[in-house]
């Protein structure tokens, strides 16, 4: 071979060999490389997490590293929000709920975060409608209404706490309901809620389905029906449509979320992971369980659904001038 042309394919072989570490380089580094932190804002056997631990074993089978669920709750979550918008080391992801994205921001004038900046969304994990549910002697669908409308602000109604989704949905659906005035009373959580109803206490409260089926199921409580179309989760509990109340439409919801600076290729493989994982049958099965319809959404999707409802919420908390105390 002639020396010329020896030494120009030899230089070409080393020109390739070295753009190879470039090429690799370009598509970023491995990820992830140590175990990944999924926060969440709510103490263990909570909905939420529930939802973490039931998609946590399979994420991590598949990015080939530990996914350690670390509760930290406190402030409705929004503690445990904070710290996912400030980790810095792009292995730290969170679970929140509805408030935590659409109605905190309104309800803390000093809330840390900015729902909106602070995150990098990506997916909805877990949805369920509400039921509207009643004293067991009151009657049901069109008629509960009429007798509620009856009942003027000597009825009530009960929630998890100010702010809450059970509290700001009441609220509008009392703006769907013309005449509906039952006024509000606070509680720790929804077992308390279910034990005053039950106890004729209170008239009505908006529940999951999870904690009111059983009830509903012995009778001690009445299915007004649900907060949304008809659902596998409750399929026994007509749509609030079918009492004559128009568009209205209120779910709660688990969401998977990471800080803003959360890296590219992070995100697109935890994304490329949990489409699959909420396609599983055994996932589907377990949230199911739960009472949870399991999804799964784009980053875009999620951002989107957040949007609209916070200018729902925005709307509700602004036109009844609810504050946290």
């Amino acid at each position: 071979m002639h020396a010329s042309k020896r030494a120009f394919l030899i230089a070409a072989c080393g020109l390739a060999a070295g753009a190879l570490p470039l090429a690799a380089s370009a598509q970023g580094a491995p990820w992830p490389t140590k175990p990944v932190r999924l926060i969440v804002g709510f103490p263990g056997g909570s909905t939420p997490d529930i939802a973490a631990r039931t998609i946590a074993e399979p994420l991590a089978k598949a990015l080939g590293q530990p996914v350690v669920v670390d509760n930290k709750p406190g402030a409705s979550g929004n503690i445990a929000a904070d710290q996912v918008a400030k980790a810095t080391d792009d292995h730290t992801i969170g679970i929140v709920i509805n408030g935590n994205l659409t109605s905190s921001k309104m309800l803390y004038p000093k809330l840390p975060y900015d729902p909106g900046k602070d995150f990098t969304y990506l997916s909805l994990i877990a949805t369920a409608p509400l039921v509207l549910v009643s004293q067991s002697s009151l009657p049901a669908g069109a008629a509960f209404f009429d007798a509620a409308r009856k009942g003027g602000d000597k009825w009530s109604y009960g929630s998890v706490g100010v702010g809450s989704v059970g509290h700001l949905g009441m609220e509008l659906l009392k703006s769907k309901v013309p005449g509906l005035k039952a006024e509000h009373v606070p509680y720790q959580g929804n077992p308390q809620v279910m034990t005053d109803l039950i106890g004729n206490q209170i008239q009505m409260a908006l529940i999951p389905p999870g904690v009111a089926l059983p009830q509903i199921k012995a009778g001690k409580v009445k299915a007004v029906g649900l907060t949304s179309g008809r659902s596998t989760l409750a399929p026994d509990v007509s749509p609030l449509s079918d009492a004559g109340v128009r568009d209205f439409n209120l779910e709660v919801w688990t969401a998977l979320l990471g800080p803003a600076n959360l890296s590219k290729t992070a995100q697109d493989r935890i994304s490329k992971e949990l489409a699959v994982i909420m396609k599983s049958p055994e996932v589907r099965q377990k949230l199911f369980e739960q009472g949870w319809q399991a999804v799964g959404t784009s980053p875009d999707g999620m951002r989107a659904r957040v949007k609209e409802e916070a200018a729902i919420m925005s709307r509700i908390i602004t036109t009844n001038g609810i504050k946290l105390q």
